[in-house]
């Protein structure tokens, strides 16, 4: 079952939103400087501490707090796929602020000012969803990149949802981890209400624009986000289909959705 977490989730004021896009719009060209003049020349493990840092301060900017749930990854975990349900662009800065990863993102992303050029140069993996075929040169990349030791993470629901219900998942890209022993450990992402509802405003899904989605974000007053590590799943004898029931039921459950479809 969900933990409630009170909170409270008054609007802020105009001037604060102003004040969060600001700092964003700041943030993010520090971003820019740190892919250009340092990402290229640092080691993986440098790497991955510039990426969770600067998540972290973008939640910070945000005044998001990240409550979190279970046994927690740490930058020594390696050839490890994360699976999870997905309602926001703030997942990705949300699991990055604990363990920065290799995201597999659709191609939309790229075509984002600022953000999609970001996630270039953190070397996402992007993948054509209307192109059935590209999903095998996906998961022959994603195979690679875990066999050298890399953390992935896809949202297997393939689009975004506003937290109150969980989409079938799609299961193409769990061979990955199969083809490369690789271990797949699922979590949950939440935004909670005062009440322990979802809150809604936090969700990047529908018809809403990024710059929407930025601007509900920032007039939260203190949102909070709660990302919850479930136990890890080892593909050893099992095969795509299988494995990809057990990720979502162990989401669905841990969301409190009840038994999910198949």
């Amino acid at each position: 079952m969900l933990p409630i977490f009170l909170s409270n989730n008054q609007h802020s004021s105009f001037v604060v939103r102003l004040v969060r896009i600001l700092r964003i719009l700041l943030h993010t060209v520090y971003g820019g400087f740190l892919g250009i003049m340092i990402m290229p020349s640092a080691t993986a493990r440098q790497r991955n501490w510039i990426v969770s840092h600067w998540s972290r301060k973008l939640l910070k900017i945000l005044n998001i707090e990240v409550i979190l749930v279970g046994t927690l990854p740490d930058h020594d975990a390696v050839n490890t796929m994360f699976i999870g349900n997905h309602i926001s662009w703030i997942d990705i800065h949300a699991l990055n602020s604990v363990r920065a990863v290799r995201f597999i993102a659709k191609s939309d992303l790229k075509s984002w000012p600022i953000f999609g050029w970001l996630a270039k140069k953190c070397n996402t993996l992007f993948i054509e969803r209307e192109q059935k075929k590209d999903a095998v040169r996906v998961i022959e990349e994603a195979t690679s990149s875990l066999k050298r030791g890399d953390c992935l993470c896809y949202f297997p629901e393939g689009t975004t949802t506003d937290g109150t219900t969980l989409l079938p998942f799609k299961g193409s890209l769990m061979q990955a981890p199969i083809n490369a022993s690789a271990t797949i450990w699922p979590f949950t992402i939440y935004y909670p209400n005062t009440d322990g509802s979802a809150n809604t405003a936090m969700a990047f899904a529908g018809e809403t624009t990024l710059v929407e989605s930025i601007w509900q974000i920032v007039s939260v007053s203190n949102p909070r986000v709660v990302l919850t590590f479930l136990s890890k799943i080892l593909p050893h004898g099992h095969e795509r289909r299988g494995l990809t029931i057990t990720a979502r039921h162990a989401i669905a459950t841990q969301l409190g959705f009840g038994h999910p479809e198949d």
